[in-house]
């Protein structure tokens, strides 16, 4: 037992120097890549001094390349995606921002052509009207993501701009946080989207969309301008498909209406555009689902992140915003997403049966979906980790 004891002792002391070797060799590559992204900015017009200052103290953030792996927009059912962000709660909100703000919409329409509810929807799922801008320092955060090669081109391009944005002044470091992905700002930009179309809309002299709220919705709507925005044009709108419809469908598969028409497709209520109009078909959950014929505007929406679950969010929510109710169709699911509300709800009842949830804020992380798994298979159900409807049920 002795001899035993020892060689379990030899084992635990070399994992430990292993595990030692294994952090330092990551610790120097980790600061070799810092220096040679001091030396390629510095050549670019980026002073020695800020870079200097901006990477003091920084180390790689382990969470930034999980949430790289992990994109909600890619990963996650529609219908789950779409019930937390348009529910009830972001509705009520919505309407409340675009009264408070309605001076400053009006002169972003009037200056920019984009309609204010889209702006305001843009707001609310971006960062729930301010509230949650991301917590993440951005130089650290990209220079996590470029020293682990992950898109490394981009993601340069980005701490580039980033440590350009704090030379200028516009914006000091400590308000320099936001996302994973280095987006910041009450709509959150990219820097390099930053350093090209942000404005100065409340005429102080800086562009600054963390902090002022008209800068943020004037840069939003500059943002959908240049992406493309037609003045007066609908986003899209939802249709009917004949039954066993398999033809065409895509949203870059774009042909006119009267094309689309002549499949049997019919849209829900009025349709005032010229039968000439080029339209896609959006099929996100298949032709069982809702199904929308989408023009320019939803591309325009879609630039501001490349997803169209994303953009079908918007574009929802500024219909909402506008007095629209739900989708016609149904979802293809017997269990549909859960709101925020209903999220806590899950949360606050997984708590008081003992479990480790956290916060108890509407947003699935982690420690929910572990708690979920387990409840589910302690109560003979699928276990999917997913917060929703059959999940509520069953804790109530």
């Amino acid at each position: 037992m002795k001899t035993l004891n020892n060689r379990l002792a030899i084992f635990f002391v070399l994992g430990l120097l292993l595990t030692g070797s294994v952090a330092s060799a990551q610790t120097a590559n980790f600061d070799s890549c810092v220096k040679g992204l001091r030396q390629s900015v510095v050549s670019q017009g980026v002073n020695g001094a800020v870079f200097d200052r901006a990477m003091a103290g920084v180390e790689p953030d382990p969470d930034v390349i999980k949430a790289f792996s992990f994109q909600p927009e890619f990963r996650t059912a529609i219908w789950d995606y779409l019930a937390g962000l348009v529910d009830q709660e972001r509705v009520d909100d919505g309407r409340a921002k675009l009264k408070e703000w309605s001076k400053v919409l009006a002169e972003a329409e009037q200056k920019f052509g984009v309609d204010r509810n889209v702006i305001v929807a843009v707001w609310g799922v971006e960062s729930n009207y301010g509230r949650i801008q991301g917590k993440r320092e951005l130089v650290r955060s990209l220079t996590t993501l470029i020293c682990a090669d992950k898109r490394q081109a981009f993601f340069k391009g980005e701490l580039l701009a980033t440590l350009k944005i704090l030379q200028s002044g516009d914006i000091p470091a400590e308000a320099l946080v936001g996302s994973w992905a280095g987006a910041f700002g009450q709509t959150q930009f990219m820097p390099t989207t930053y350093q090209r179309l942000a404005v100065d809309f409340d005429g102080d002299g800086r562009r600054d969309i963390v902090g002022s709220v008209p800068d943020a919705l004037g840069s939003t709507a500059n943002f959908l301008k240049k992406a493309g925005w037609v003045t007066g044009q609908p986003w899209g709108v939802e249709v009917k498909l004949p039954a066993n419809y398999s033809g065409p469908s895509g949203r870059r598969n774009k042909q006119t209406l009267a094309q689309w028409k002549s499949l049997g497709i019919q849209p829900y209520g009025a349709l005032n555009l010229p039968e000439t109009t080029q339209a896609g078909l959006l099929l996100p959950a298949g032709p069982q689902g809702p199904a929308f014929l989408v023009f320019r505007n939803f591309d325009a929406i879609y630039s501001y992140n490349a997803a169209e679950s994303y953009a079908l969010a918007i574009a929802h929510l500024s219909d909402r915003l506008r007095g629209g109710g739900a989708f016609k169709t149904a979802w293809p699911t017997d269990d549909p997403g859960t709101s925020r509300a209903e999220r806590r709800e899950i949360q606050q009842a997984l708590a008081k049966r003992g479990y480790d949830i956290g916060e108890i804020d509407g947003l699935i992380g982690a420690k929910s979906r572990e708690a979920i798994s387990d409840f589910q298979a302690k109560n003979g159900m699928t276990v999917t980790g997913r917060a929703g409807q059959q999940v509520l049920k069953a804790l109530r």
